[in-house]
This record gives C-alpha cells, sequence and structure tokens, in this order.
C-alpha cells in the first residue's frame, strides 16, 4: 500500500508535481504532504532523529518512494526557556550517535538530499578524511568557483584543524534556523539531511544564519555536553559544507562566503 492510500487521500485531490502541502487527513489530524525524490531520506531521517530526550520531531504518517506523510506541527513563539531546552535536546540528539562519519539512517539511501541538492552518506571512519572528500571537496567541485586551491588547503590541513577526534553523532545535518520550527511545546526540527558526523557542524548551521536565543541554546548545550577547547574558532570549518552547498544551489555571494569561512579556518 502506498503512503498516500495507508491514510486515506487521493492523490489527484493534491495535484501534479513535486512540492509541499498542509492537508487535513479523513480522520482529522492536520498533517503535511511532501513530493519529490528527497522523500524516501528525509522519512529515513525524521525516524532515526526520534530519540528519547531528543528535541521533538515530527510523527511519519507514512511514506514511500515518493511520498511523505507527516504530522503539522503548530507554529509559535521563541522563548528563552525554549531555547535552552532545545539545546538540551539537541545534546541529547548527538549523543544518541552514529555507526560511522556519513553513515545514513537505517533504512535510508546512500545518495540523500540536502535542500535541492544530491547528498552522499558514505561511512567513514576518520572525521578530517570524510569531511574533506564528501562534503568540502564534493560541493566545491560542483560550485562553479574561479579558484579552489584555498579548499584544498583546508582539506590538507584537516587532520590539525578538526580538533580533538570525537565520535560520530546523529545529526540533523541540515540545522540552519529554518528547519527549527518553534511550536508551543519548544523547538522542533523539521526537514533533515540526517547522518553521521561531527556535532560541530550542526551547531555552526545554527549560527549560519541567525537564530533566536543562539547564545541560550548553546549554553544549555555545553552544560551537558561540554564542547571541545577551541569549538568557537573551527565554527568557519563546519560552515564550509552549508556554504558550498548553498553556493551549488544558488550561487551569487555564497561563493565568496564560503572562501572566506576556508581563509578563516586556515587561520584558526
Amino acid at each position: 500500500m502506498g503512503a498516500l492510500a495507508a491514510v486515506g487521500l487521493d492523490p489527484g485531490v493534491l495535484g501534479p508535481g513535486s512540492g509541499v502541502r498542509r492537508v487535513t487527513l479523513p480522520d482529522g489530524r492536520a498533517a503535511v504532504v511532501k513530493r519529490g525524490p528527497s522523500v524516501a531520506a528525509e522519512a529515513a531521517g525524521l525516524r532515526w532523529l526520534a530519540v528519547p530526550g531528543g528535541p521533538p520531531v515530527p510523527e511519519v504518517y507514512a511514506a514511500d518512494a515518493e511520498w511523505l506523510v507527516t504530522r503539522e506541527i503548530p507554529a509559535g513563539g521563541a522563548s528563552a526557556a525554549a531555547a535552552e531546552e532545545f539545546g538540551r535536546r539537541l545534546a541529547a540528539l548527538h549523543d544518541a550517535g552514529a555507526p560511522a562519519f556519513g553513515a545514513p539512517p537505517p533504512g535510508g539511501p546512500a545518495d540523500a538530499w540536502i535542500g535541492d541538492t544530491g547528498m552522499r552518506n558514505v561511512p567513514v571512519e576518520s572525521w578530517p578524511e570524510w569531511y574533506a572528500e564528501h562534503r568540502v571537496l564534493a560541493y566545491a567541485r560542483r560550485a562553479g568557483l574561479p579558484d579552489t586551491a584555498v579548499f584544498d588547503e583546508v582539506c590538507g590541513r584537516l587532520p590539525e584543524l578538526a580538533g580533538p577526534p570525537e565520535p560520530p553523532s546523529r545529526l540533523h545535518g541540515d540545522l540552519w534556523s529554518g528547519n527549527v520550527l518553534w511550536s508551543t511545546d519548544g523547538a522542533w526540527l523539521i526537514d533533515p539531511a540526517a547522518h553521521g558526523g561531527h556535532r560541530e557542524t550542526d551547531l555552526a548551521m545554527l549560527a549560519l544564519f541567525g537564530l533566536p536565543h543562539l547564545g541560550r541554546v548553546l549554553a544549555a548545550y555545553a552544560e551537558v555536553a561540554p564542547l571541545a577547547e577551541g569549538w568557537r574558532a573551527r565554527v568557519p570549518l563546519h560552515q564550509l559544507f552549508p556554504l558550498l552547498v548553498h553556493t551549488v544551489l544558488f550561487g551569487g555571494g555564497y561563493g565568496s562566503r564560503a572562501m572566506a569561512a576556508a581563509h578563516a579556518a586556515l587561520r584558526a
């Protein structure tokens, strides 16, 4: 049975093409319906991120290779208390761990998605090796920038720039502020690009485009799971991945921001 049939929806009512729609299911539940090539990876990610004590994620009502139906989360406002709770819960999510850097969620495809571009999840034991090959260089090669030498230099020095070794964390993977949904009962995570990675990457993404009460989020996180010395200086290193993704997707000034982050990482 397909995802729509499982929840009693008629695909003809939803219309053609990919996209996101808010619907009321026949049983009265408010839901979000997505159609597109990324839904199988997103469904696996949502299920994997639903850990005890972690940030809440929308329940997956039904999913297949084409459609994803999830619970609709009512919007609310960000508060200092909710931000602190989010920080503690994010630490619990990261602590749930992953089998390896680059490991996909159980049942999730290796060829996954971040936004509207592909993202390959390939398990690797070493974070510097994995981040260099499958995150920085993979997107620098596709970004169309006139000079990528600075990214090669960063990747060549990653073992010394990466900070103390850490075990793989369970990452949301696309944790910019738009994917933190402030609801009436706190902060929820939506639209993941989940994989095993370095926890500082999720935290660096939160800072990339601004998050309400970010200082409180980070302080509460660090109370539960102290961060390694020098983590603030490594923020540009971890922002290279999302900045290069944005360069691939949107071009514009993101390429120069990615290059500036690379130079900042080398100076750390």
